[in-house]
Order: C-alpha cells, then sequence, then structure tokens
C-alpha cells in the first residue's frame, strides 16, 4: 500500500509540473477587419488583441476598439500595453478614448504605449482635450489621476520594442506611402509567434520580420472590386493611385506569406470592406495561387 501510494503521489507530482511547465496559451483576437476610415456596417475599424496570462496587448485603436475589446470578453483593466502601426485615422482614431474609457471602467495600472511620431503629443493633447471630464471623474467618483498611467513611446526604426514575461515584440520598418513611419510588429508569446502588418505595400522588410512565423494578419486588397469602391468616390483617381501603391493585393499577399514561410496567413484590413460584402471564400480563393498555407479570412471577434 505505501509503495501504490508513492507511486501515485509521484505520478501526481509529475503532472503537476507538467501542467506548470506548459507555457501559456496566447489569445489573437481579430477586433476590427475593416480597410479605411469610413465606417462600415460590417466590419469595425482595425485593431486586434493579443491576451497572454491574462494581459492585453491591443494593435491599432480604430474607431470603437473599446466597445469591440468588450464584446470579446476581454476586460479593459487588463490592458497594459498598446502599439500603433502608423498614423492614419482609421488606426488611431480611438487610441485617446480607448486609455480614457478604460480608465474611467477599471483600469488601475500603467499603460505603455509605442508607435510612431507624434504619439507623445497626441498623448499629451488627447489628456488636455479630455481634462474637464478626467478632473470631475477624479472629483466625484474618487478616480487616480490618469496622466501617471499612461507613458508613450516614440519608435522611428525598427527592431526590438519591449519585452515582458509574456511577450517580445519586435518592430519592423514597411512602405504604407506619406504614412512615414509606418510598422510591422511581430509578438513572439511562449507557445507561438504572431506578426500584424499594419498598412503597407508589399515589404522585404515585412518578409524578414515574419519569417518562420505561426501566423501573419496581412492587410489585402481585391483589385476586382476597386472599380466598384472607385464609383462612390469622388476623388477616385487619387484614391486609386494611393491603394495601389501603398497597399497589398491578394496576389502579392500569398507571395509575402510563402516567401516569410509562416503557417497561417489571416487576410485583415480588407479593400474594399464595406457592403456588399465580398464572401470569405472570395478572398481565399484570390490569395490560394501564391500560398499553399492555411488561408482565413479575418473576421470581427474572431478568436484564433
Amino acid at each position: 500500500m505505501a509503495t501504490r501510494r508513492a507511486f501515485l503521489g509521484g505520478a501526481a507530482a509529475l503532472a503537476a509540473t507538467g501542467a506548470a511547465a506548459q507555457p501559456a496559451k496566447s489569445r489573437l483576437i481579430l477586433l476590427g477587419t475593416g480597410g479605411g476610415p469610413t465606417p462600415k456596417p460590417n466590419r469595425a475599424a482595425p485593431a486586434q488583441v493579443i491576451v497572454v496570462g491574462g494581459t492585453a496587448y491591443v494593435v491599432d485603436c480604430g474607431n470603437g476598439v473599446a466597445r469591440q475589446l468588450v464584446l470579446a470578453g476581454v476586460p479593459l483593466g487588463a490592458i497594459r500595453d498598446i502599439f500603433l502601426t502608423h498614423q492614419h485615422s482609421d488606426h488611431n482614431a480611438d487610441y485617446g478614448n480607448l486609455l480614457l474609457l478604460a480608465w474611467a471602467t477599471n483600469l488601475t495600472a500603467k499603460v505603455n504605449s509605442y508607435g510612431p511620431p507624434p504619439l507623445t503629443a497626441m498623448t499629451r493633447l488627447f489628456l488636455e482635450m479630455n481634462d474637464t471630464d478626467i478632473a470631475t471623474r477624479m472629483r466625484d467618483e474618487g478616480r487616480p489621476a490618469l496622466a501617471p498611467l499612461i507613458a508613450p513611446h516614440e519608435i522611428v526604426t525598427g527592431g526590438p520594442v519591449m519585452q515582458d514575461a509574456n511577450v517580445k515584440v519586435t518592430a519592423a520598418l514597411v512602405d504604407h506611402g506619406a504614412a512615414r513611419p509606418a510598422f510591422a510588429y511581430r509578438f513572439d508569446c511562449p507557445d507561438r509567434s504572431i506578426v500584424i502588418s499594419g498598412d503597407t505595400r508589399p515589404s522585404d522588410n515585412l518578409v524578414k520580420l515574419a519569417q518562420g512565423a505561426d501566423i501573419l494578419v496581412h492587410e489585402v486588397m481585391y483589385l476586382p472590386a476597386l472599380d466598384r469602391l472607385m464609383a462612390a468616390e469622388p476623388n477616385a483617381r487619387t484614391l486609386r493611385e494611393h491603394l495601389l501603391s501603398a497597399h497589398t493585393s491578394t496576389e502579392e499577399v500569398g507571395r509575402i506569406a510563402t516567401r516569410a514561410g509562416v503557417k497561417t496567413l489571416v487576410l485583415s484590413h480588407f479593400v474594399p470592406g464595406g457592403l456588399p460584402a465580398i464572401p470569405d471564400q472570395t478572398w481565399v480563393d484570390a490569395v490560394r495561387p501564391t500560398f499553399s498555407g492555411t488561408i482565413i479570412a479575418g473576421r470581427d471577434l474572431m478568436e484564433l
């Protein structure tokens, strides 16, 4: 009996050790998959969150990102880091609002934000614009001061960005036309690697950043549908030139994923992304000729 007890105790100890040795599981949630600044009825503005060990890392802050986080079941108080890929309104419109709304909910811990200039000035001016509301809530609701909870960090070149117990984050400069600098980010989590392209034309820097990644979330543009998009635009010629020179087509996205050797390609930031919606399978079929791995047409609140 003693021998059996010792065996069972040892087995339980080994099981506990094995469980403790398991890496923390990361969650990638696509908060918004639309492309462009115009609000769309079927897709939220660009944003995603990576959650590891209960800590949330938000990448881009399109319009409505706080509500998308709530719908995804991610507590706003869990946010510790925010990363902006570039300074276009569909990616940064709710940067300040996310921080303010998180603070008005249950955020009490410091949040570091990272992104291109003028991130520091944006943060200061947002706090100044909302000073009356912040001061009122501090007085009436007993909340701590918001400004000391926000630490903006401007980045201007690729390389290591930050590292903590959950993730190591690396940036690469990408080419998004006049929006300079623009970045892609790689998150090396305990269980896998995730790369977020941001907005970019085909980029060698991105290919290097994404080498061997488990997941690449990449913007995508479906060229056959551009005429429909242009029909509603008074400045169609200028917009078309921008889209063709600063974004990535379905065919090119597949080539990038193939060159990088990624396991799974997740399509997001769809252009066109409004109504009438292009079927998911159409996007996948358009990429398939240039990438043989797993292709997923992203949707708002999809978890991977």
